[in-house]
């Protein structure tokens, strides 16, 4: 059965592709957190394209979309707006802030203070934001895309646990390979192709896939794979704090949102696989120890993997969606 999702990620995709080189996964990502109802953090260094994926992803959903630029002097009232006194009307107005858009691009945000980043919190766990006492909701679709550079120690504040937990896929670019450099040198040459870029999907179109994504089935049999692989990672010897069940949560809704851009209604343990690398590496808080050690929380997500068992189709049933 094919499913409505698929359609309007292959248009939004081409059209990416048109200022994007490569990067067919980080698309995918980007794309599948949109469709997911989630956030994204891509992680990198400067000049990998992270801000110009955003930017033309905005660019294809005819939607609003804000960019905000942390810095170390950016306050909470920045990002969700304040209430002013109008001396004409001699009344208090609510002047929005950029969170009250569809596509919201963090720029940068380990540059701004704790204070300022958890400002965040509440717009992107609830989709609201409360302003002197006053709980506003924001725009459908809402998304949160936050860029930050890992290579720069001095004058930066790290996310803490609570916030990286909020991010549904956390992801990065990577350098180019050499051909995609030259093709990025080549369509970058004489023209910008985001200027001209037009959107290819409507806001109610984001919405509906929304809605489809989560309606796509699971068999009980894929959510206790998960709920193991999820549960094998608090066991695991080099691991301080495992996967949380909102980790497992947001593994099942993006193994669905895997199964909706492959054309499907229903969720397979490949679908799981591709799933976890980008949504629980980050949200396991690993020892002092294996800290020192690069990538040690991605190893332990493929070390998982390998280690559980994987419902075969067979068991699963899919023609009986029971």
């Amino acid at each position: 059965m094919s499913n409505p999702v698929y359609p309007v990620y292959n248009r939004i995709k081409e059209n990416i592709g048109k200022v994007i080189v490569g990067k067919s996964e980080v698309i995918d990502l980007c794309l599948i957190a949109l469709f997911c109802r989630g956030h994204m953090l891509i992680e990198d260094v400067p000049g990998t394209g992270k801000t110009m994926l955003v930017k033309t992803l905005a660019a294809s959903v005819d939607c609003t979309s804000k960019r905000i630029q942390f810095t170390p002097d950016l306050l909470p009232s920045d990002i969700t707006g304040i209430n002013f006194f109008n001396i004409k009307k001699t009344e208090f107005e609510f002047v929005p802030g950029p969170v009250f858009s569809n596509i919201v691009l963090a720029d940068e945000i380990n540059r701004a203070t704790p204070k300022t980043q958890s400002g965040l919190l509440e717009c992107m766990e609830e989709s609201q934001a409360t302003i002197d006492g006053v709980t506003y909701n924001l725009n459908r679709p809402f998304m949160v895309v936050a860029t930050q550079n890992p290579v720069e120690n001095m004058g930066v504040f790290p996310l803490p646990e609570a916030q990286l937990d909020r991010f549904l896929i956390k992801t990065s670019m990577e350098y180019p390979g050499h051909d995609e450099g030259v093709d990025i040198l080549a369509r970058f040459n004489n023209e910008n192709p985001l200027e001209v870029l037009e959107p290819v999907a409507s806001k109610e179109e984001i919405v509906m896939c929304q809605d489809e994504v989560t309606k796509i089935f699971a068999h009980r049999d894929l959510m206790d794979y998960i709920v193991r692989i999820c549960e094998a990672t608090r066991d695991y010897e080099n691991v301080a704090l495992g996967v949380s069940p909102r980790g497992a949560l947001s593994l099942l809704r993006v193994a669905k949102g895997f199964a909706a851009i492959n054309d499907r209604d229903f969720v397979i343990p490949d679908d799981v696989k591709r799933a976890a690398t980008p949504v629980l590496p980050h949200r396991l808080i690993m020892t002092s120890s294996s800290r020192i050690k690069k990538n040690a929380n991605f190893e332990v997500i493929g070390d998982v993997l390998d280690r559980i068992p994987v419902p075969t189709e067979a068991a699963l049933g899919w023609s009986s969606r029971k």
